[in-house]
């Protein structure tokens, strides 16, 4: 059964980036005064999709606004759509490609999980699995964040990351961790295969059972004295390295 989150979309990017794909929106409002530049796009691509066009004033959407810089427009949208891990491998098999996965564990942050969803968007990542519990969901601010990818990726919400992680062994996918534990730098591991990679949380890296589950793991080199990166700068990092080994 598909679990359901969100119900705006904040910003003009954000907002054309919905128009294009194939989400269903009920409503957008748009502040009302001066049109100039994108916002004339958003409202023409509205309705020519005859969707409905409230003009309220810029005060009013502040007052809905769930994130700080919603550009004068915010859409409103049935709620997100989570896929399951089926159709993620799916996805992989219809590009015939081996399944190139991120696991998230624990990411609280929203602005991370927009900024990971963005670059594994861009990098032909053929899905992302984050927990239900004790990690942030789908919402307007990981949506504008994205850029709008969320709408191009599949994502998956699992109950249980460890159980996830078996039954992507059992589909041959080989799982890579990034823990600053390890000997082994991340450029020097082969991620050509099917693979998943776990990205851990912001303060505390992956869960002890999910770090035992892996099959490798990998770490950044650090040559300064901060010790640690941002979950979605490590994620670009250790992504694009698979990415350039898979396009070789």
């Amino acid at each position: 059964m598909k679990e359901e989150y969100q119900d705006q979309v904040e910003g003009r990017n954000a907002v054309l980036e919905l128009l294009e794909s194939d989400r269903d929106i009920n409503k957008i409002y748009i502040s009302d005064g001066e049109k100039h530049g994108s916002i004339n796009k958003i409202i023409a691509l509205a309705k020519e999709k005859k969707i409905i066009i409230n003009e309220i004033s810029k005060a009013k959407i502040n007052q809905m606004a769930q994130t700080e810089n919603n550009q004068g427009v915010i859409a409103i949208v049935p709620p997100f759509n989570y896929c399951e891990i089926e159709d993620i491998l799916e996805v992989a098999k219809n590009k015939k490609e081996k399944p190139f996965i991120i696991i998230l564990d624990g990411i609280e942050d929203p602005h991370n999980l927009g900024s990971i969803i963005r670059t594994a968007e861009t990098a032909g990542v053929h899905g992302i699995i984050i927990p239900k519990r004790r990690a942030v969901a789908v919402n307007s601010t990981v949506s504008k964040v994205s850029a709008g990818a969320v709408e191009h990726i599949k994502i998956a919400r699992v109950n249980n990351i460890n159980e996830t992680i078996n039954y992507l062994k059992e589909n041959d996918i080989w799982i890579y961790g990034t823990d600053m534990s390890t000997d082994k730098y991340y450029y020097d591991e082969d991620f050509t295969g099917s693979i998943a990679i776990v990205i851990g949380s912001e303060g505390f890296g992956m869960s002890r059972l999910v770090k035992e589950n892996c099959d490798f793991l990998v770490k950044i080199p650090m040559k300064g004295k901060i010790t640690s990166l941002n979950a979605s700068v490590s994620a670009g990092i250790v992504v694009y390295e698979a990415v350039k080994q898979r396009n070789k």
